[in-house]
């Protein structure tokens, strides 16, 4: 065969089995979560798993990038023609991964589900909408409100054409959306595979197909990276950091978490798990008391190996209404005799009897973390009883109002980077206002703290929205309608050959990633 011959003969070789394999160059990239996806439809609930998922296959108008900045997403720019007026310029060109074309009808659709949905707290601030044109939407704000944008980048934007087809529940199970991934197969607690959407706007995933695999085990899912059956996974157990470090096919990764893992405490005169006949947590001395009896430089020490940072307020330094110099962990420091003597000055020196809700696999270390929590308090005569379950049934138990909890440990971030976000939603008083105190899973109520969130989303100016937000933080720290326990330290561990920056956010955007063979 002639040197010519034989080069033909290869190139029919490699386009044939290029036919056959899709292409030769093909990245995998196989990732472990913690747990599986509760849901995929962007509007029926918020939770990390879920979240994670929803990012692969929607886009929002605004991108929240790594850092938590702001940026142009499925919006090329915006602008505000009046003080409650934003006019939103949308990309031309976008296709939904059923060959649709991405339009302003689409966010008229999604703004208009919103409003209807588990997430309406993020249309709140938002009392109208429409499509000037194809690609021009205005959306309208009852009255000045500087955080729109920060909270449109929780608004992942659906096709109103295959939402309506395909109903709910396929939309559940079938997502389709403009994002850099397409679903392929979700096999519940086994695994989603989402292939690239090689027509992404913003350009193709350098990673081909990726899989996600929901491993609730610490240990379980270091195993699976050592074996190779996976190549990255997030949570790592604290206990095998140095494990996984002395072994040089491998990385361990840290970031400083925004997730503040918290105890919300029933405020109200009757509560569901208290044989009394009055809730004696609605007694702010008893909530001092607990706050003074749980020590969490130990649960840090003991349970978390030193990897968490115990939170001082409900919102970290970075964030609106953040009070610089002040601390529930200075104002309330662990002193188990104080919180003896405020327990008997209430009237409960015998104390009572109280049930805490928490999931055995969302948090780092939770069941371990909600197990100390009852040693501690019981120290005070506070006898906890523990509902531990799995977080595919913890959010739908404690969901608001659903009432039959007393006491709840789970976590909250807020990757907005503002704290009025967070307080709108925990801290109004329940059915007040329509898209806040959804999660006011404490029932707490306290009409001067409505009054200044209220004063803050009304105000076009940040700064005088960071001092509305500091003064409601000054109370929420007098009231302590909730217990706040510590930042976890974010923690993943990859094979070398993975290229991975972790995301303030804790979001693991396999679009970010690379693979280095």
């Amino acid at each position: 065969m002639t040197k010519g011959r034989n080069a033909l003969f290869a190139a029919a070789v490699f386009l044939a089995s290029t036919a056959l394999t899709g292409t030769v160059d093909a990245k995998t990239l196989k990732v472990g979560l913690t747990s599986d996806a509760v849901s995929l439809d962007p509007q029926a609930g918020e939770e990390l798993s879920s979240n994670i998922l929803f990012y692969h296959i929607y886009d929002p108008l605004v991108r929240r990038k790594a850092d938590l900045s702001f940026g142009p997403g499925l919006a090329e720019s915006w602008s505000l023609t009046d003080d409650t007026t934003w006019v939103f310029k949308l990309r031309k060109g976008v296709k939904f991964h059923n060959g649709t074309d991405f339009k302003a009808s689409d966010v008229v659709f999604t703004l208009d589900r919103l409003k209807k949905s588990l997430m309406a707290n993020l249309g709140a601030n938002i009392s109208a909408f429409r499509a000037i044109d194809d690609y021009t939407v205005e959306i309208k704000t009852p009255r000045p409100y500087a955080v729109l944008p920060n909270d449109l980048a929780a608004v992942l934007i659906l096709s109103e054409q295959y939402a309506k087809e395909v109903g709910n529940e396929k939309l559940d199970l079938k997502p389709v959306g403009t994002g850099p991934y397409k679903v392929v197969e979700w096999i519940k607690e086994d695994h989603i595979t989402l292939s690239a959407n090689k027509d992404y706007f913003a350009g193709a995933p350098k990673i081909d197909t990726v899989t996600f695999r929901p491993i609730t085990n610490g240990a379980t899912r270091t195993a699976a990276l050592l074996t190779g059956e996976v190549d990255v996974i997030q949570d790592l157990n604290v206990r095998d950091v140095s494990r996984v470090q002395a072994d040089e096919r491998y990385k361990v990764l840290t970031q400083p978490s925004l997730l503040n893992v918290v105890v919300s405490i029933d405020n109200r005169e009757k509560s569901p798990t208290i044989a009394l006949d009055k809730n004696p947590m609605a007694d702010r001395r008893v909530r001092e008391a607990m706050i003074r009896a749980i020590d969490t430089n130990a649960i840090n020490k003991i349970i978390m190996n030193g990897l968490s940072t115990p939170s001082d307020q409900y919102v970290p330094a970075s964030h609106t209404g953040h009070v610089d110099g002040a601390s529930f962990r200075t104002t309330y420091p662990f002193d188990l005799k104080k919180a003896a003597e405020l327990m008997a000055e209430a009237g409960y020196a015998d104390g009572f009897t109280v049930t805490l809700d928490a999931t055995n696999n969302r948090y780092v270390n939770d069941q371990q973390i909600a197990q100390a929590l009852a040693s501690m308090l019981g120290k005070i005569k506070i006898n906890l009883k523990l509902n531990l379950m799995p977080k595919s049934n913890f959010f739908g138990y404690i969901r608001v109002p659903s009432n039959q909890s007393s006491l709840i440990m789970s976590g909250w971030d807020v990757p907005s980077g503002d704290g009025g976000s967070m307080y709108g939603v925990m801290f109004y008083s329940r059915g007040k206002k329509q898209g806040y105190g959804q999660v006011n899973r404490g029932s707490y109520s306290n009409p001067e703290v409505d009054a200044l969130i209220d004063k803050a989303d009304a105000t076009p100016k940040l700064e005088e929205r960071d001092a509305l937000l500091q003064e409601v933080t000054k109370i929420l720290m007098r009231d302590i309608p909730m217990i706040p326990i510590h930042y976890e330290q974010d923690l993943y561990a990859a094979k070398k050959t993975v290229e991975i920056t972790p995301r303030a956010d804790k979001f693991l955007w396999a679009y970010e990633i690379d693979v280095k063979e």
